[in-house]
């Protein structure tokens, strides 16, 4: 054998193993995969696995070590600016989703980018990107198969390995102003997602499956009913429709998927958690009364066909914006001496619930925050005991929870060792008013949503209206094991492991660890912005890591904004976004990503506010700028603050951002059918707003 020869074989006799051990460890994901609770090297799906319950296995960070945390590596992402999603991990690489859904793989091991995906969905929104975020709440993986959902409705699958387009299906109509911000699930082949836009259109909810490999259609099931004239498109629709009245369809009902959807492997169901009703108010959408099915509830299809199995409503007939999009979580409990399958549900209302996922069966429900818009639930009926004027008939009522919810989208966690549910909880609440409600306002098949809940939206949001926590919850006993306060609201998402250490970020930019035992923090650092993605955990070549991503967005900072999230200085673009990554005797430096910066509002000598244009100005405003740019004009940190632009001064250059739509690129849309009295409305508005914020600031500073 010739000396080439030689170096050839051993060459082979080396590396063969090598590579046959690769091909070994190559994780398939597929339903086995995403139904193994016991594995923890990788993070497979949203919540971890088909589970939801972002519960990891791992052990290397516990209670002890957790102290030794420290930085591993950083990514700056400075072309980003919501950042509120679950990465996946999967053999030593996060897959992750930036704002406007661009796309990222990158190596686990050490923050270097490998491939990056841009779906364009600024391009593909055109005029829709009025009624839209830039949000995206993560991403979905089967068989070496990425799939994204866009803002613009699209459904996009990605090579997992070289970050090219395998196909794309338009999922919404790109003539309605439908959105997913929300993340698509996958299961026996099949992908599956809901939608978003109750608030922008007259929407009609429903789901949709596609087929994995070619992106074709499978099944739709609609959440509320169309117009009885023209048919049903199944049974469940029927029954619908009978607990509705009026003529609901012109205003669409509502009832859209936007987050919570969880497969159940051992029932082979989808179960989806139902929105509110479109518009919220149920005097109008529906105003014969009615439970409005199936608005607000949690609702079981069966995975194949989308064939309606079973539902459970939370609030029937609702009208205050309680839907029930907040994750589903499966256990097995031992109740009463019986051990049940399980759908744990935290949904905006404030009752947690604990349903039989075998028929929808309600076994356990009880307040686990402020709630007075209900006294209980009656186990029996499974119905709401509701407080007589919680529906505003006397014109306006004070209400907990508000319309965000005692626990929102930012996911709760469940560990199996302690049996807790550990649940970014909040209490804020809102005044419901429908007295200057015009019915004629609601024909329209587009409308500018203003939901009439009086929240601020047209005023500022104060400090310190609201108050939070994380809190340990016994599904069981339904009780609260122990509680830790924390500021304001919007605080994220948690993860629980193994190790007994719960994570969460929070309005603040504190990240820290809990011991899941009893709530005392073990461990925290400030990341130098506000936080509103949950973290996961992984391993790679058996060492344990932590990543989260970090900028601040969602409705918290967007519509809410004002001084609630002002006072944090999580300015528009004055903080760079940042994927962190943390692991034992981590020795990297935390890097500067920019100081807190609270804009300064102008208030120009030569400008005198015409009262009669800043009030006309408040209604446009909330109409089509609260959405991004905050309450009162005071900007949470997700779009400019318009107080302290200059570019509001100017009519002239006014026009060409919103209606010329100059800063498209920037995401932000135009208006092409405000007029120059419109804009002149809003500049004064925003102008009394300075005026008005700039004087209480005086004030204050002389006090």
């Amino acid at each position: 054998m010739s000396i080439r020869a030689r170096a050839l074989a051993a060459g082979l006799a080396f590396w063969l193993p090598v590579a046959l051990q690769i091909a070994h460890a190559s994780t398939v994901v597929d339903a086995k995969a995403l139904s193994d609770q016991t594995q923890g090297k990788n993070w497979l799906a949203y919540g971890r696995n088909f589970y939801e319950q972002r519960y990891s296995p791992l052990t290397q960070i516990n209670t002890e070590s957790v102290k030794r945390l420290g930085l591993a590596w950083n990514m700056p992402l400075p072309r980003d600016n919501s950042l509120v999603g679950t990465p996946l991990a999967i053999d030593g690489v996060l897959y992750f989703t930036g704002s406007w859904s661009v796309t990222r793989a990158v190596d686990a091991r050490t923050g270097k980018l490998l491939w990056e995906f841009d779906p364009k969905s600024i391009e593909h929104a055109g005029e829709r990107l009025r009624n839209m975020w830039d949000s995206s709440r993560g991403l979905a993986y089967w068989k070496g198969v990425v799939v994204i959902a866009t803002i613009d409705g699209r459904l996009i699958a990605i090579d997992a390995k070289t970050g090219k387009q395998r196909w794309s299906t338009q999922t919404t109509d790109p003539s309605k102003p439908f959105y997913i911000s929300g993340h698509p699930k996958v299961f026996r082949g099949l992908v599956f997602v809901g939608n978003g836009g109750t608030e922008q259109s007259a929407a009609r909810g429903y789901v949709s499956a596609y087929h994995i490999t070619t992106g074709k259609l499978a099944w739709k099931w609609y959440v509320v009913p169309g117009n009885p004239a023209d048919g049903f498109e199944d049974p469940s629709q029927e029954m619908a429709a009978k607990t509705w009245t009026g003529e609901w369809w012109k205003f669409g009902g509502g009832g859209n998927v936007w987050n919570g959807i969880t497969y159940d492997p051992e029932f082979n169901q989808v179960l989806i958690g139902t929105g509110n009703g479109s518009p919220w108010n149920r005097k109008v959408r529906s105003p014969g009364g009615g439970d409005n099915l199936f608005l607000c509830s949690v609702v079981a299809l069966d995975a194949d066909t989308g064939k309606y199995k079973w539902h459970y409503q939370t609030v029937p007939g609702e009208t205050w914006d309680y839907n029930s999009s907040m994750d589903i979580v499966l256990a097995d409990l031992d109740l009463e001496g019986k051990k049940v399958k399980a759908a744990l549900h935290a949904p905006k209302n404030g009752f947690f619930y604990v349903l039989d996922r075998s028929n929808g069966k309600l076994l356990k429900a009880d307040k686990f925050a402020q709630v007075n818009w209900a006294t209980g639930v009656d186990l029996k009926t499974g119905r709401p005991i509701e407080r007589e004027g919680a529906r505003y008939e006397d014109g306006e009522e004070l209400i907990y929870p508000s319309p965000f919810g005692a626990h929102g989208w930012h996911a709760m966690s469940y560990s199996p060792r302690t049996g807790w549910v550990y649940i970014p909880k909040q209490e804020i609440p809102a005044v419901f008013n429908d007295t200057k409600v015009k019915m004629v306002d609601w024909r329209s098949p587009y409308f500018n949503f203003d939901p009439g809940v009086g929240m601020g939206l047209d005023n500022d949001v104060p400090k310190d209206v609201a108050k939070s926590s994380l809190m340990a919850w016994d599904p069981v006993k339904q009780a609260k094991v122990w509680e830790v306060a924390q500021p304001e609201f919007w605080n994220a998402g948690t993860m629980v492991t193994a190790g007994d250490v719960v994570f969460q970020g929070g309005v603040t930019g504190e990240f820290a660890a809990y011991d899941a035992r009893n709530g005392t923090k073990l461990w925290s650092v400030n990341v130098g912005s506000g936080i509103s993605a949950p973290p996961i955990t992984y391993e790679v070549d058996g060492k344990q890591y932590v990543s989260l991503l970090v900028g601040f967005g969602g409705a918290g900072t967007s519509i809410a904004g004002g001084t609630a999230m002002a006072q944090f200085g999580w300015a528009y673009r004055a903080q760079e976004r940042q994927l962190y990554t943390f692991a034992l005797d981590g020795k990297a430096p935390m890097p500067k990503v920019g100081p807190p910066t609270f804009p300064k509002p102008i208030v120009p000598a030569d400008f005198k506010v015409d009262p009669s244009l800043a009030s006309k100005g408040s209604e446009l405003y909330v109409g089509q700028c609260v959405w991004c740019h905050g309450s009162g004009a005071v900007s949470g940190g997700y779009a400019p603050d318009l107080r302290a632009s200059a570019i509001p001064l100017s009519l002239e250059a006014f026009k060409a951002v919103v209606v010329g739509g100059a800063k498209v690129p920037n995401g932000m849309p135009k208006f092409s059918d405000l007029r120059d009295e419109d804009l002149k409305a809003i500049q004064n508005f925003v102008r009394h707003q300075a005026e008005v914020t700039t004087k209480a600031a005086d004030k204050a500073a002389a006090q």
